[in-house]
């Protein structure tokens, strides 16, 4: 070979190799950069869909009646409602919070009184498998009328934003009713993560959100209606001693304590409530 033609292949080798080399450091750059993008859309995901995990810090314990199989749990201008079941058993009490019911009125059987809420002048009181809810007097608990309801009731709360009641019947479904005829007005399925959230039972709404209680479980989920999605979920296991716990005493009742950010909370067969804030768990 030449001496010019071994110059002309130097220059031509020296040339693939600056170009290869540009060529390597443009793909890495569009790799940072996409790599970038993809970690900062990671990081905005799990923050849009994270589910806030809450406990329960005690602020003070009430007497319970324990023979109350409670259903449903308000409290309205300083009067707690509650609604207990069990057929031959069920009730409809009225008074201050942990003390003797002011006034107390029996279902007669086979009526199982169920999930309650009080619309102006008026309370609605479910009944679980019995096709009818119950219209009563907020202030006498007299019976009004009786209208058809053909789901099972179970709990029940006004949101009154949107000036409807939400209605639950044990599965994942959030049921939207009128709240002066109880027609329906559309539903919405609760999912935590994706999954539907089975045994919704008593109710509470507090601004724009639903707290739940999770049938059998030591569990309060708050939910956006809008969506069914979980935003928080609470963990109120540990209330009750050891000894305080019989057959069928499980958590359920949520009561929202106006002009507070607390809860009064209680269960089935439950000798105490409590008054209760919602804390990072």
């Amino acid at each position: 070979m030449s001496e010019r033609a071994r110059r002309t292949a130097a220059a031509g080798v020296l040339a693939c190799g600056l170009l290869l080399a540009a060529c390597s450091e443009a793909d890495r750059s569009t790799d940072d950069r996409v790599g970038g993008a993809a970690e900062s859309t990671g990081d905005r995901r799990p923050a849009a869909q994270r589910i806030e995990q809450l406990k329960v810090k005690v602020l003070e314990a009430l007497p319970h009646d324990r023979e109350a199989f409670t259903e449903g749990l308000e409290i309205v201008a300083g009067t707690l409602y509650e609604s207990t079941g069990l057929a031959d058993r069920s009730s409809m009490r009225a008074g201050p919070p942990g003390r003797r019911p002011r006034v107390r009125t029996a279902l007669p059987a086979p009526l199982f009184g169920e999930g309650i809420s009080v619309v102006g002048r008026s309370l609605w009181q479910l009944t679980w498998r019995n096709g009818i809810a119950i219209e009563r007097d907020a202030r006498t608990l007299a019976e009004l009328r009786r209208v058809p309801y053909p789901d099972e009731g179970w709990g029940a709360c006004l949101q009154r934003d949107r000036h409807r009641l939400v209605t639950s019947d044990g599965s994942a479904r959030l049921a939207f009713r009128d709240p002066g005829t109880l027609a329906s007005r559309g539903e919405v399925t609760v999912t935590e993560e994706g999954r539907p959230v089975t045994g919704l039972n008593e109710l509470e709404c507090v601004g724009t959100a639903v707290y739940a209680n999770v049938l059998p479980t030591d569990r309060i989920l708050r939910i956006d209606p809008a969506t069914g999605a979980v935003t928080a979920s609470i963990d109120a296991s540990g209330l009750l001693h050891d000894d305080e716990i019989v057959e069928g005493s499980v958590l359920n009742g949520i009561a929202a304590v106006p002009g507070t950010d607390q809860f009064l909370v209680t269960g089935k067969f439950w000798p105490r409530m409590f008054r209760v804030a919602f804390v990072p768990a």
